[in-house]
């Protein structure tokens, strides 16, 4: 026989443990019968037994003990970005509509926030009404949290003047971010309404900067425009007073994502500092690149801790060829476009065809025809493929062509290649670990196009293991 309590042996029939004094044997409250105290149920009338002794005992020692475990043990200091979103008008729409109206409404409006925020790789901390509280950087670190939370900032900005309902209601948010560190971790609550709580002032600077943007702005703190800089287009709001706050602080709207796709550059916008101790790595490029400007592909790739200077060796071979004839090609792969293999071949003619927000579709397509005309003077059905990669769609003409999905793939892909034009092509690719569908699309390049450097640059630090 065994103790239940602390496993020891004893000998049969022992109504206590020898080695712990725990009851061994429990008494049924409905018939009476005496039975063993790892019994769940009465042997005689199958009556559910009670707990028992020090079984018992420590069973409620336990569960008492798990939340303060948790609540003592988890908590972390760490640099959080956090966004406050705040849906516009919903006192009024909830005063006029019936509760069950307005809670499809909210249920649309929640579900909608975070499926961006998720997207975003951000994360829903709490939703308080019309209000949604989401973190970047916790319970996942990112390098570019604050660039994530100011573009999710955009993005439910934008969502949230699409979100279509029964009822006819035109949505707008308002939007604060700010940056800074926390402690967050600490279990508060009980039950369903037990969540992870952060100590420090970022939540509420968020909260308080989103009171100050209009319907559809997004404001963030000085902080997150420090850790930004470059990267968005931003007005001046100058300093505001927030409530709660002894200070004025500085505050930016954010219009736009700049059009400055490298993060390098973007947020190295004056003079780079001096290449140093680099002398090697720069001469096999120039290597390579002479090789590829003779006919014979090279590709090359660069990878290295974060940090460590591989976008600053880029910088310094563009520099080197500034005085040879040759076509620069730049491919950003972005993890909020990770679904799409194609997006960096997209991106890469939007702004070499120079597109701008804005632009009408006959716009764009007049564009593109300038952007092409050097090397597909005649080919209308090539420019149709890279009209309909860029989503231009082309008034009285048909916007798929009659071939299988493979020759439309490899014919699109001729037809990106042709773009460098007869001179050698140097092209880089910056962020390799998010770029394994765009490898595969490009797969064929080296052998549509001779003379072709390629390097390839990871550069964020959560795709830098190699």
């Amino acid at each position: 026989m065994r103790c239940p309590s602390c496993k020891a042996d004893v000998p049969g029939g022992s109504k206590f443990c020898l080695e712990c004094g725990a009851a061994l044997l429990g008494r049924c409250p409905s018939c009476g019968n005496t039975n063993p105290a790892s019994a769940k149920f009465c042997l005689e009338c199958g009556h559910k037994l009670p707990s028992i002794g020090v079984e018992a005992a420590a069973g409620s020692t336990i569960d008492a003990a798990a939340p303060q475990s948790s609540q003592t043990g988890s908590a972390e200091r760490r640099q959080l970005t956090v966004l406050f979103c705040d849906l516009v008008g919903s006192t009024a729409l909830s005063a006029r509509l019936d509760p069950e109206d307005m809670r499809e409404i909210m249920s649309a409006y929640h579900h909608r926030c975070t499926e961006v925020i998720g997207k975003s790789g951000g994360f829903v901390a709490k939703y308080m009404g019309d209000g949604v509280l989401a973190y970047f950087g916790y319970p996942q670190a990112h390098e570019d949290d604050a660039e994530r939370a100011v573009r999710c900032g955009l993005a439910l900005a934008d969502a949230a003047s699409r979100l279509q309902t029964s009822y006819g209601a035109n949505f707008q948010v308002r939007i604060g971010i700010a940056t800074g560190v926390v402690v967050v971790g600490d279990l508060i609550g009980e039950g369903a309404a037990q969540e992870q709580e952060v100590v420090g002032d970022t939540p509420n600077l968020a909260a308080r900067l989103q009171t100050h943007a209009e319907p559809g702005q997004v404001v963030i703190a000085p902080s997150t425009r420090r850790l930004t800089s470059g990267l968005f287009e931003y007005r001046d709001l100058g300093r505001v007073v927030l409530k709660g706050l002894a200070d004025p602080i500085q505050a930016w709207q954010v219009l736009a994502a700049s059009p400055m796709q490298s993060r390098f550059e973007a947020q190295h916008e004056t003079s780079l500092a001096p290449l140093v101790g680099r002398e090697e790595e720069l001469e096999l490029l120039l290597r390579r690149w002479n090789q590829a400007s003779q006919g014979e592909g090279r590709v090359v790739l660069l990878t290295g801790q974060p940090g460590v200077g591989k976008s600053r060796l880029i910088a310094a071979l563009q520099e080197r060829l500034q005085s040879q004839s040759h076509v620069r090609i730049r491919y950003f792969c972005s993890p909020q476009h990770s679904e799409s293999a194609l997006y960096p071949v997209i991106n890469q003619l939007e702004r070499a065809a120079r597109f701008e927000r804005g632009d009408a579709p006959e716009q764009k397509l007049v564009k593109l025809q300038n952007l092409l005309a050097p090397i597909l003077p005649e080919q209308v059905a090539d420019l149709g493929l890279l009209a309909d990669l860029l989503s231009v769609p082309r008034v009285g003409q048909r916007g798929s062509f009659e071939m299988d999905p493979q020759k439309r793939k490899e014919k699109t892909s001729g037809t990106a290649c042709a773009y460098g034009g007869t001179s050698p092509a140097y092209a880089a690719v910056d962020g390799r670990q998010r770029a394994a569908g765009f490898y595969g699309a490009l797969a064929g390049l080296r052998a549509c196009k001779d003379g072709l450097s390629y390097a390839a640059e990871p550069t964020r630090r959560d795709y830098a293991h190699n």
